[in-house]
């Protein structure tokens, strides 16, 4: 939830900043770079959960799949890495509203 709230209000901020409305691919490289940085730093400890579809695809078809011996897909916990990005992506932007008031 924090990691898409700051690449919410980071991606934001690049798109929306008064240095980048000339280019805009200078904007894009921001965002990658800070991808890239959360991705170092989050994927460790979360793996990163940043996409919601990241983690409920790979999970359907572990479930659905007929594979001998497999585990459980886990889905007591799977309403996390679905609804936590969305609800930090509702975060991101509503920080990014109240310190740039839009």
């Amino acid at each position: 939830m924090v990691g898409t709230a700051v690449l919410i209000f980071g991606a934001m901020g690049l798109y929306r900043g008064m240095f980048f409305h000339q280019n805009i691919d200078i904007a894009n490289i921001g965002v990658g770079l800070l991808i890239a940085a959360m991705v170092i730093s989050l994927g460790g400890p979360t793996g990163p959960a940043l996409n919601p579809a990241r983690d409920l695809g790979p999970r359907l078809v572990h479930a659905l799949l007929p594979v001998p011996n497999k585990g459980s897909s886990h889905w007591e916990y799977s309403w996390v890495p679905v609804v936590a990005p969305i609800v930090g992506a509702v975060i991101g932007i509503w920080l990014y509203k109240i310190f740039f008031s839009l």
